[in-house]
């Protein structure tokens, strides 16, 4: 795609190829098995037959009453594939081939896009597996085509799958998560997809979360990825299982959504009271310090800075999402608690501490040093919160 970076290139410069195990696809997805009924889903970042999303949606696609599937690779996919493999003979035919079959003929590879309707036994050995899947496509009962471009998801071509489909369901590449979360957004999809607990940090996708356009879903942490064998081993958090196969496993992984699941509406349940001596205020903010997501006053209905991991506990009826601090123009635009120090002082805190930035959240210490605290988010509690719990904001706090 002109003036954009392929999906290929991105994956080599920024080593963000991560392959998701099926088992950890099946512990999310249980949640959101009403959405599916009679929609069209899309995989757009990966070979279908390499891509245990698609495998998951092709082999439960009756269980899940799905309309149609389609799934689209980008040329030159690294990873081989671990039970069906697409290629294209010299003269031009497409065919699905198994393990023992498959070339390393790069040449060979093509970008291409499946599309399901159907699935059945159709080999009649009793069960639905894969091969019954090739066999679909082999008798034309479910279509497998060449595309024109790159298979890449910002492709007119892709964009047209985007537009047909309801849902989108994928890992997209990390270093192109903004890129390709803004492009569900503009085309007003909905969608369930992989990526860092860091981009709530970013400008664009939390600007979305402020406004419960996205949020997250169940599971975040730690998670298992199938790597590349390009990738270079590493000290930590890198393995090779006993096939050779390499591993990578990263420890802030989440799933973006704006699918609605019970979760997101599920309270936190908060024990600890406010004082002015366990809650210090920011110097330039008129918001306290919480260190810790399980230590939010259940008691203070002021603006509390909190972890970025707040996130994942965010319930729209139990609290307000106001802003984050680090972003400059905001506070000096938007914030109305914003109460940044004199130029004086400024410059003062600057000598102390190089890395202090009067948009960062930070607390004085006894000798009016600047402490510096991690990302934080600003909240508070809703109104309706606060009418529904008089017991525990009877206080009017300053």
């Amino acid at each position: 795609m002109a003036g954009s970076k392929s999906l290929s290139t991105a994956a080599l410069a920024k080593e963000d190829e991560f392959y998701t195990q099926l088992s950890d696809i099946e512990k999310e997805l249980r949640y959101y098995r009403k959405h599916f009924r009679n929609k069209t889903i899309l995989c757009n970042c990966d070979d279908p037959f390499e891509s245990n999303f698609f495998k998951y949606f092709v082999l439960n696609f009756n269980r899940l009453g799905l309309k149609k599937l389609i799934a689209t690779c980008y040329y030159s996919s690294p990873i081989t594939g671990k039970q069906l493999h697409f290629v294209e003979d010299t003269n031009g035919q497409l065919s699905l081939v198994f393990n023992d079959d498959i070339t390393e003929d790069e040449s060979l590879k093509r970008p291409y896009k499946a599309i399901v309707t159907q699935v059945y036994d159709k080999t009649g050995d009793g069960g639905i597996d894969m091969l019954d899947i090739a066999e679909l496509f082999k008798s034309g009962e479910n279509q497998l085509t060449e595309l024109n471009g790159d298979g890449d998801f910002r492709s007119p071509e892709c964009i047209e799958l985007l537009d047909e489909a309801d849902i989108v369901v994928t890992n997209p590449p990390f270093s192109l998560f903004r890129q390709y979360l803004a492009t569900l957004v503009e085309h007003e999809k909905q969608f369930l997809i992989i990526g860092s607990q860091n981009n709530v940090t970013y400008k664009e996708v939390f600007s979305l979360m402020m406004a419960n356009k996205v949020w997250l879903g169940y599971k975040a942490g730690d998670m298992a990825f199938i790597v590349p064998d390009y990738y270079q081993p590493r000290e930590t958090r890198y393995w090779e299982d006993e096939r050779g196969q390499k591993w990578r496993s990263l420890g802030n992984i989440c799933w973006y959504t704006n699918l609605d699941i019970k979760k997101r509406h599920e309270d936190l349940i908060l024990v600890k009271k406010y004082s002015s001596e366990a809650y210090p205020k920011y110097d330039n903010y008129d918001a306290i310090e919480v260190p810790k997501v399980a230590d939010i006053p259940c008691d203070y209905a002021g603006i509390m800075g909190v972890p970025i991991t707040f996130m994942d506990k965010y319930s729209p009826e139990q609290f307000v999402i106001l802003g984050r601090r680090g972003d400059l123009e905001w506070a000096q635009n938007e914030c109305t608690f914003y109460t940044p120090p004199s130029a004086e002082m400024q410059k003062k805190y600057k000598a102390m501490n190089k890395t202090w930035r009067v948009q960062n959240t930070y607390v004085l210490d006894k000798n009016g040093v600047p402490q510096i605290t991690y990302g934080r988010i600003f909240i508070r509690y809703t109104e309706q919160w606060i009418a529904n719990h008089p017991k525990d904001f009877k206080k009017v706090q300053a």
